[in-house]
């Protein structure tokens, strides 16, 4: 994959994440939010990061899936072999409360598989982002890319590769801070069971649950409630070139995308299975 794409990918994320702060830390702003069909929160933050996405990656040969924009029907998307699939402010619930866990989500998938993840968190500056083939890595205190000569290889190289070294000597799940549902407790009550108790549980907004697992700052994120292709696309291809995986729950599947229904099933993310 052409490494203009992930730098594309990469500055679109940083230009919507401008626009998300612009908002997020003016004391005055109004979110403007709305409700949508689902009850879920949309703010004027969402649809100005949907701009700006669009506005750098309508500049690449590959159609976009966006969760602000239109939804075309599955006969037209299906025809789709690559595309990208974008959450602009994945975590609003979190944005809206203004604790900092949410991110920018861009993934391009081909063949159903996520080969490229860029995951942007504004509000602490970290970015993470990842090739099939090559890596995936985290980048800490980045504030743009005003270098338009900035290549891949420069960015690896200013980047900690995933997962991370950082033993330790108890077991670590992470779970929604928003969507902790009956099945996920119940799941990891029976983790609890096995490893005689000696678990840690910790929260987070957005996609950074799947972005911790694929650091190894967790073992394993369940995720038993609804979530859609946008939510996951581009921490799947970050957990999968950090060695990780993205089961559905109850089988050795990973998630597909680009699907008739861009729901997803309930998944699991762990480190990849041995057969």
């Amino acid at each position: 994959m052409e490494q203009k794409y992930v730098m594309a990918a990469i500055d679109a994320a940083l230009k919507a994440s401008e626009e998300i702060l612009s908002i997020y830390e003016d004391p005055a702003s109004d979110f403007e939010i709305e409700r949508k069909a689902d009850n879920s929160p949309l703010t004027i933050a969402d649809r100005k990061a949907h701009e700006a996405i669009v506005a750098v990656l309508s500049k690449t040969p590959f159609p976009i899936l966006s969760e602000e924009g239109k939804h075309l029907d599955y006969e037209v998307r299906r025809k789709w072999d690559t595309l990208w699939i974008v959450d602009p402010l994945d975590g609003t619930k979190e944005f809206i409360k203004r604790n900092g866990e949410f991110t920018v989500n861009i993934a391009l998938v081909q063949d159903s598989v996520p080969v490229i993840g860029v995951i942007y968190v504004p509000v602490k500056r970290i970015l993470y982002f990842a090739v099939e083939g090559v890596g995936a890595y985290k980048c800490s205190g980045l504030v743009g890319l005003e270098d338009d000569t900035v290549t891949l290889k420069q960015m690896i190289e200013d980047s900690e590769r995933l997962p991370l070294d950082d033993p330790r000597d108890h077991f670590i799940v992470v779970a929604s801070r928003s969507h902790l549902s009956p099945e996920t407790e119940e799941y990891i009550a029976d983790l609890r069971k096995k490893k005689r108790g000696g678990i840690e549980l910790i929260s987070r907004g957005s996609s950074m649950k799947i972005c911790l697992v694929a650091e190894g700052e967790a073992d394993v994120y369940p995720r038993f409630a609804p979530t859609m292709e946008w939510d996951t696309a581009a921490g799947h291809a970050i957990a999968r070139a950090a060695g990780m995986e993205v089961y559905q729950a109850g089988k050795d599947e990973p998630l597909r995308y680009n699907k008739e229904d861009l729901l997803n099933p309930w998944f699991i993310v762990e480190p990849k299975r041995e057969h």
